[in-house]
């Protein structure tokens, strides 16, 4: 069964207005939300605009200053310098790639856990540690080479006067 999308307005007083339950709701409902897997949208109430990267963005930034960051000042700098350069447009999906990647090889991780037979843990660690890195080579690998690869050169226009040389 597909799941709809669920719509939440976002109001000029700043409260977010859940339509699937006809409730306001906090930041940190609409962060369950996302860890209940809910696919949402978040929309200005006025203007339709999609605001739901800002909303996102502003729970991360929430989540930043409590607790123990998981973004270190460094690589917010680094981001940041992305932002204008040429390579720009690779960064977004290479982050999503690497993240899916650390994500699938946690649930491999998980799984191997539960199905533990006569292996150690340490050993089970140090095999995936070198199939993660493998993974992670290749990839970087695929990376450097879209970012360098050189157009085909465009075929050769037939002489004027409409013959083919010999």
């Amino acid at each position: 069964m597909a799941q709809t999308l669920r719509i939440i307005k976002k109001y000029p007083n700043r409260r977010l207005y859940d339509t699937e339950i006809s409730s306001y709701i906090t930041l940190e409902e609409v962060r369950q939300l996302v860890l209940d897997g809910e696919h949402f949208e978040v929309r200005d109430a006025k203007s339709g605009e999609d605001l739901t990267r800002s909303v996102l963005l502003q729970i991360i930034a929430e989540h930043e200053e409590h607790g123990q960051p998981m973004l270190s000042s460094q690589l917010l700098s680094h981001i940041i310098r992305f932002y204008g350069d040429s390579l720009q447009g690779f960064m977004g999906p290479y982050l999503e790639r690497s993240l899916q990647v650390f994500l699938d090889q946690q649930q491999q991780f998980r799984n191997q856990l539960n199905t533990m037979m006569g292996q150690t843990p340490w050993s089970m660690l140090n095999e995936m540690t070198e199939r993660n890195l493998d993974v992670w080579k290749s990839m970087q690998r695929g990376f450097l080479d879209a970012a360098t690869a050189k157009p085909a050169a465009p075929a050769q226009a037939p002489p004027r006067g409409g013959k083919k040389a010999s």
